[in-house]
């Protein structure tokens, strides 16, 4: 029975999917600064130079260059790896511009104060609509071509029927005026204005969960008034 015990333990500890270390994810990180744009890994290494050299000079003028080198080495690092973050995040974006369901990708990585429920719509030519809760309400994204606000419209009209009374935002990823790109989609939504409570929202997420991600089964035509079961 023990042996029966070890082995699972150790299918478990193969088959589960290992996390990913930090140095793994600065390689990748530098992989993908490096392929979309080289000169940015010469800009980080140039305002590490700068700031050490600068600390060391002031160090120098003051008479203690080594002590001074010593404290600006660990700024002139910090100023490096925020300028690096940049060009990685610039980067990551451009990887998936154009890109089939890259606004989903963009929302589920919002960790805090939203919950995506990707392709909610999707259409024969791939366009498609992504529902996001948060205190904004309910924020529809659609990525796509033309068809995209048919689809958006179709949605807006069952979250507005069955969620009634919260505020729906819908929200057109694009290039194109009106449209919000990839790489500010993070930033539009964090910046719409909160229209629930905490207990609200609570309780429309809850109405979310109890019918799944995929289409709302709403019945067409106006919804009825009587509790009676149709006659057979």
């Amino acid at each position: 029975m023990f042996g029966r015990k070890k082995k699972e333990k150790e299918l478990l500890k193969d088959g589960a999917p290992q996390k990913q270390s930090q140095l793994s994810v600065l390689k990748d990180a530098y992989k993908l600064v490096k392929n979309d744009s080289p000169i940015a890994i010469l800009w980080c290494l140039l305002v590490f130079v700068l700031i050490l050299g600068f600390g060391v000079i002031i160090g120098n003028n003051l008479g203690h260059p080594i002590y001074a080198g010593f404290l600006s080495l660990p700024l002139a690092f910090l100023a490096g790896f925020f300028l690096f973050t940049r060009f990685a995040n610039t980067a990551a974006f451009s990887s998936i511009q154009g890109q089939l369901g890259a606004g989903a990708s963009v929302l589920m990585s919002i960790k805090r104060g939203f919950i995506t429920t990707p392709a909610v719509a999707v259409n024969r030519d791939q366009d498609m609509v992504h529902r996001v809760s948060g205190k904004a309400g309910i924020i529809l994204v659609g990525e796509g071509g033309f068809a995209v606000r048919t689809l958006m419209q179709d949605e807006r009209r069952k979250m507005e029927r069955f969620l009634s009374g919260v505020p729906v935002t819908e929200v057109l990823v694009g290039d194109g005026q009106g449209q919000v790109s990839i790489r500010k989609l993070q930033k539009h939504l964090k910046k719409l204005p909160k229209k629930l409570s905490t207990v609200q929202l609570r309780e429309v997420r809850a109405r979310l969960r109890s019918v799944g991600g995929l289409n709302i089964p709403m019945p067409k035509g106006p919804m009825p008034t009587s509790n009676r079961m149709p006659k057979r």
